[in-house]
């Protein structure tokens, strides 16, 4: 088995903290999401991430910091959102280039995920099989893509259907991106991808409309997808549980405080201010400020300035002005 991580998203959604950096490379809890992904394949498994051409030398830069594991960087040749291969196309693609005949762990690399994934491949016997987060709440689901399943008490339940942001779900399953495409099924793989390069989620329907059996192992663990804002400081403060970390070359003044989930990366100053739920990259001097809510990109500037709930471009400079 092999495991291939999509990572070829441009992330517009999250810009400016994505304009000049892959989503999969903003920094959790001081390492970048793909490392906590990475983290849950086991050691022994090859990695292919599928990357664009504009993120590319970052990620082999991001490889290198993970010398232990077997990771190769795939770089689409795309530099703009309407230029991608589509999810299932850059699938397709890898299959083909390096003739692949192993059973495929496939990962969506801008997915925080909670669960363990010897978990999912214990569960592996040969039918295609996908993880599904328990969002223990049916009217949460609307805003994703429902999994319904037979009822059972087994650990891993069929698939009988899908369905895309239902208005009235039936499930209260969701699916996280995680799944196992058997080797077996090759060449339907590669014919779906050729004609739907960026329905990924929709080869598993198209395992149905062909009779083969489609297995779900179902999760409560934490999963997040990180698609908004939103979702990234939720994540964020969900893995911190109100504790502050700072890294050992940041100061923070015996006149400031922080309070509920606080990170602090490297090389920032902290005078006289109040940070409240919030991550900041990095490399910032941030005075006489309060700041609720916020993700502050790496080398800003912020002097007398009270901001919630928003994202702050690299290398900004805020001051006050003391005019009336």
């Amino acid at each position: 088995m092999q495991c291939f991580i999509l990572a070829g998203g441009f992330a517009t959604r999250l810009w400016p903290l994505t304009e000049k950096r892959a989503k999969p490379l903003l920094p959790l809890q001081g390492q970048p999401l793909l490392s906590h992904v990475v983290s849950k394949v086991p050691e022994n498994m090859p990695i292919t991430v599928s990357t664009n051409a504009v993120f590319g030398d970052d990620m082999k830069a991001w490889a290198k910091t993970l010398p232990k594991r077997s990771i190769t960087i795939r770089i689409e040749d795309t530099g703009h959102e309407d230029q991608k291969l589509g999810a299932l196309g850059a699938v397709r693609a890898w299959m083909e280039m390096d003739g692949l005949h192993d059973d495929v762990l496939l990962l969506a690399g801008d997915n925080y995920i909670g669960f363990d994934l010897t978990q999912l491949i214990r569960a592996y016997h040969g039918n295609p099989i996908l993880v599904a987060h328990d969002l223990q709440d049916i009217s949460l689901a609307r805003s994703f893509g429902t999994v319904i399943v037979e009822k059972n008490d087994q650990e891993v339940k069929t698939v009988k259907a899908f369905e895309e942001k239902p208005e009235k779900p039936k499930s209260s399953l969701i699916s996280t991106g995680c799944s196992i495409l058997p080797k077996e099924h090759r060449s339907l793989i590669l014919d779906y991808a050729k004609r739907k390069p960026d329905n990924i989620g929709g080869i598993f329907e198209e395992f149905l409309a062909k009779n083969i059996s489609v297995e779900c192992l179902v999760s409560t663990d934490m999963w997040r997808d990180i698609g908004s804002f939103e979702s990234y400081l939720e994540t964020n403060m969900t893995l911190l549980k109100n504790t502050q970390m700072m890294d050992p070359s940041s100061s923070l003044d015996a006149a400031s405080s922080m309070k509920g989930g606080v990170f602090v990366g490297p090389k920032t100053r902290i005078g006289h201010s109040t940070i409240e739920n919030c991550v900041l990259f990095g490399s910032s001097i941030i005075n006489d400020c309060v700041l609720r809510d916020c993700v502050v990109d790496e080398g800003c500037t912020l002097t007398g300035v009270d901001i919630d709930g928003k994202m702050i471009r690299a290398g900004t400079t805020l001051i006050r002005s003391t005019n009336s």
